[in-house]
Parts: structure tokens; sequence; C-alpha cells
């Protein structure tokens, strides 16, 4: 372990240093959900590619329905049926002078219409009342010829949407940078795309150490807890975008660690590992990597430090395996090692994703509380809280104990207390990180 005192900032440069952003690839579309794309996405077809009508109804000409009245209807006659997927009526008919096509809703608007009269302001095309559905003569042969009924006048290109009225060929449909969420994918699709080029998502391996730890449902007996880094990390990990890996707990011995994490390379771009990186006579994560790549894999290695923070002063990072692959090691205690995570694991996701921006939003918020919180000084601290974004307010949830996890789990904020601050004030004005 190196000897020099970190700063919070010099580990995180350090690590976004070395980590590089994922290579390119191209997938299809189900497949690249959560990637970020490389390259702008250009419109190539309009969209929607044709005008086409908007409700269920008929197509008219404007002039043809003018002054129409429930007293005095515009009687028009009705030459066919145009549905959604059709190219048009039957051979080269247009709507002419004192006609009507029947219309679905997403069907093209056939030529010679100039709007569409929803079926709700007609008789339905039964010499009655006003229809309130289409199924007044829906047992009619395609293209009989009819008449309707149509009680209300109606504007040009009413109830029409228009050719190119969502995007143009030559639009910019998405830019390099975007994340490709449900949204995106839908967009892709609508104008014909079936791949895209994408950075992947990254695959996140969690392991955490401990010779205590068992896994949830099973017994505890004296001396045991419940591994409950591992699941928090692989569920911040996807959250953070990557697709994670837990491989659950590994008892204290180096050999044993070393082989599983060796073992999981195959399916790592990043390995975070959690536990066994403090000064004590069991910690296998110093003792298993502290030697890695001296002889065998040059360039690669793991760097155990002390940091300026609290909680989490001890940090590991550096690389491992043929592939350099970055391994972060994080302290044990449940909210050291959370916090952890979301100042320097997250943003290493985050670049590897190719991501502008790797940080979580920060915003300054005065502190509520019925006491002034202390801090070390010359240390960065790290405390819970919950925000209120109309109030501008943050009031700290639970202790600085790095064991809390129950007031982590109510927390949505880590109030930030710099390096030269020992004491807080109610009413101070403070940084806050938001994490949820």
């Amino acid at each position: 372990m190196s000897s020099t005192i970190w700063s919070v900032d010099e580990h995180l440069e350090d690590i976004l240093a070395a980590v590089k952003p994922l290579e390119p690839i191209e997938l299809q579309l189900p497949d690249a959900q959560g990637c970020v794309l490389v390259e702008d996405v250009v419109v190539e077809v309009a969209l929607p590619p044709f005008d086409n009508s908007s409700m269920d109804g008929y197509a008219v000409r404007v002039s043809d329905v003018e002054g129409a009245t429930e007293e005095f209807p515009a009687v028009l006659t009705v030459i066919g049926d145009v549905a959604a997927g059709a190219t048009g009526l039957l051979g080269d008919q247009r709507v002419g002078p004192g006609e009507a096509a029947r219309i679905m809703t997403g069907a093209p608007l056939p030529a010679g219409a100039e709007a569409v009269i929803p079926v709700e302001w007609t008789d339905g095309g039964t010499g009655e009342g006003p229809a309130t559905s289409m199924r007044a003569h829906s047992d009619a042969p395609e293209g009989a010829r009819g008449e309707v009924r149509v009680h209300r006048p109606v504007e040009a290109r009413a109830h029409v949407r228009d050719r190119g009225s969502d995007v143009r060929p030559g639009d910019l449909a998405l830019r390099a940078g975007s994340v490709v969420g449900p949204p995106q994918i839908g967009l892709l699709a609508a104008i014909g795309r079936s791949t895209v080029k994408v950075r992947p998502r990254p695959r996140v391996v969690v392991i955490s150490t401990g010779s205590e730890l068992i896994q949830p449902g099973e017994e505890l007996t004296g001396g045991q807890i419940y591994d409950s880094n591992s699941f928090a990390l692989t569920a911040a990990a996807r959250d953070a975008g990557a697709i994670a890996y837990r491989v659950g707990a590994v008892t204290d011995d180096a050999e044993t660690l070393r082989a599983t994490i060796e073992d999981q390379l195959i399916r790592a771009d990043i390995v975070v590992t959690t536990g066994g990186v403090s000064v004590g006579a069991y910690d296998v994560v110093k003792e298993a990597l502290s030697s890695v790549g001296d002889e065998d894999e040059p360039g690669s290695g793991i760097d155990f430090r002390k940091l300026a923070m609290q909680p989490g002063k001890p940090q590991g990072f550096g690389s491992i395996g043929p592939e350099h692959t970055p391994l972060l090691a994080l302290p044990g205690n449940p909210v050291s090692s959370y916090v952890s995570f979301e100042l320097f694991v997250r943003p290493a996701i985050r670049t590897l994703m190719g991501l502008p921006d790797v940080h979580r939003p920060t915003a300054r918020a005065t502190l509520v509380s019925d006491k002034a919180l202390s801090s070390p000084a010359g240390k960065r601290q790290f405390l819970r809280g919950t925000y209120d974004a109309q109030a501008g307010t943050v009031t700290p949830v639970g202790g600085s104990g790095s064991h809390l996890i129950a007031a982590l789990a109510q927390a949505d904020a880590l109030i930030v207390l710099p390096e030269d601050v020992t004491s807080a004030e109610p009413g101070t004005d403070t940084e806050v990180i938001l994490i949820r």
C-alpha cells in the first residue's frame, strides 16, 4: 500500500485517465438498448412516409361539406374503402366532387381528398342519425357504393397527418452520445434502421470477500453476517448502465480469490471487489493482488491506497490479466463500499460507455439539522441525506458510521463536507450529490 495520502479528486482522475471507452460495434436494435450511439443518425425516409388519416372516418373535399349541419347534412357518394396498408382506392379512382371514401386510421389519404371527416360527424353511411362507430355498414363489400350524410363542415388538412410532419429526409434523428432507450429504438425502427453503431454496455463483475459472509436465505450462526455488498453493487452497476454479474462472497483465502478473479476475466470489462483492502491480518484482496503483474503481466498490477475521505479511506485500483482489465478494490463496510462505488466505479462505467458526462448531478442545498455536523480535519466527508429540491434543503439521515446501511436505504443524496470543514451548522450552504 502506498504511504501517500491521495485526495478523492486525485484517485478519481487516476481511474478515469486509465479507463478508455469500449470499442464500437454494430448491434441489432433490441440488443442496442442502454448503449451509447457513436455516430449521428440521419433520417433517410420521411415520417410519416405519406399523408394519412388520424381518424376513422371519410376522406372528402372541403367544398363538398361546407355549411353542413344536422338539419341539412351534406350527402356524399361513397366510392370505396381505404384501409391501413392500402395503396389507394381501386384502380385509378380519386375522390371527386360530391364523393367520399371511407378511410381507417393510418390509411393513406386518397387522391382528390383534402380532409378527413370523423365518423362521429356522420351517419356512418346508414342514412340515419349521427353514428358512433364504423360498424353500421362494416359488412358491406369492399369498394361498394353508397351514401353518407355529413353533419359538420371541415377545414383543409383536418385530421390528416402530413407526410414528413414528424421528420424529413436529411433531418438529424439522434446525435452521437445519445443513450439508446425505448423511445430511441422506436424512432430508429420507424425510420427503417435495423442496426445501429454503439459502444456496448460494459460488463462488470462484482466480487465480495470475507469468510464471515453467507448468502441471504441461509441461517446465520455465530460471527456470520449476510453478504449485502455484492447485491447492492451489482444493482448499482446495472443502474449505471452496465451488464453486471454477481459472483458473491469469496472466503478469506488469497489463492481462491485470485483464481476466482482470473476465471471471471473472460466476461469482465471491469472487476469490482469489496472488502479485504484495509490493514487487518485477513485483508485477502491486498494479499492476493498486491504482486499481480510484477512478472507475468507487465504493465498491470493493483495499487492499494489511503484516501483523504470518510467513509472509504482504503481503496485499490489498477489492472489485471492479459487484457489489463481495470479492477477497483473497495472497502467492505456497506456504506463505505456504496459511497466508493458512487464516487469511483460509476464514473468508470460511464466512461467505458463513452458518455460525455460521467458524474452524478450535484446541487447546493441548505442544511436542515437539529445540531451541527462534525467532520474530521483534512478529510472529505460524505454523509447520507434526503434532498428537497423544491425547498432547496438537505436533511441528514442516520449517523456517520460506515455500517449504517438502513440510513443509506433512506437517502437520496450525499452531503459533501470538504477537507477544510470540521463543523457544519444548521443553515449552512452545502454541496449535495444526487444519487437517486
